[in-house]
């Protein structure tokens, strides 16, 4: 066997096993995870144990908007949820998380691949922690002294045990009974859900949820990364006719490229005779 031949049997196995693990094993975006379990279903198909996770979905809720609006779940159907908690009296936390919420919006619209004014695949959600205050005069005039958009950003008051209640469990956050004034400790996260009202978030090395801080910048940017993933997330699931047949396709390409070598080789033989 000459030197061309045997260069070319070795690209044959080098190029296909190569591309294989670079695809395989190559860093890619995680779209967001999936964080309460509701409960686990076992059931038996085609003679298969069959385990199947159900998540637990944010309750619904009926409040009312700053335009006077009484809105629900059923008024963001298939949309993805950015929400929050805040109060118009809030000296430092609130303003600021309101202005990174303001970003959030202006990027995703900026970034709206559909070309349309906004972008109608999301919602972002401010509920009050002090609707006592907040009526929707009071959230009104706090959405126009920041500009917010109200095509698709509400801020919500109404009955505070409803509000308190989706907080606590509803979202799994922190949040007191004690009496609001300006030093009242309240949730700073942002919280992702998805079209099916499943609360989404990173992991950290350890395998914890991590929740998005409303004061932090770089979490806003992750947020925005995995707005744009989940909407990706149908398309994903939705696999290819090849999906995980990654060692398939490097072993067919493997034979192709010995097959065209032995050609090759066998060519030249003829050639030489």
């Amino acid at each position: 066997m000459n030197k061309t031949a045997l260069y070319g049997l070795l690209l044959g196995v080098f190029i296909p096993v190569m591309a294989y693990f670079i695809m395989k094993f190559i860093p890619t975006n995680e779209i967001p995870h999936r964080l309460f379990v509701d409960r686990i279903d076992n059931t038996v198909k085609n003679g298969k144990d069959i385990t199947d996770t159900i998540w637990e979905k944010v309750p619904d809720f009926e409040l009312t908007n700053q335009l006077g609006q009484k809105v629900s779940w059923k008024d963001m159907e298939g949309k993805i949820v950015v929400a929050d908690f805040i109060f118009t009296r809030c000296p430092v936390v609130c303003p600021t998380m309101t202005r990174n919420m303001k970003r959030l919006q202006d990027a995703v619209k900026n970034n709206n691949r559909f070309g349309k004014r906004d972008a109608e695949f999301i919602q972002f959600i401010s509920f009050t922690v002090d609707p006592v205050h907040d009526s929707v005069e009071v959230l009104k005039h706090y959405a126009d002294r920041y500009q917010i958009n109200p095509q698709n950003w509400w801020l919500l008051t109404g009955s505070k045990k409803e509000i308190y209640d989706l907080a606590l469990h509803g979202m799994h956050l922190g949040i007191n009974e004690t009496e609001v004034d300006t030093a009242f400790i309240h949730p700073q996260k942002m919280v992702l859900i998805d079209k099916d009202r499943v609360i989404r978030s990173r992991r950290d090395k350890q395998g914890n949820p991590v929740l998005y801080n409303g004061m932090d910048s770089a979490d806003i940017k992750n947020i925005a990364e995995d707005i744009i993933l989940l909407t990706l997330e149908k398309d994903r699931e939705k696999k290819f006719f090849l999906a995980d047949k990654l060692p398939l396709i490097g072993i067919v390409f493997g034979i192709a490229i010995l097959l065209i070598t032995a050609m090759v080789i066998l060519f030249k033989k003829k050639k030489n005779l």
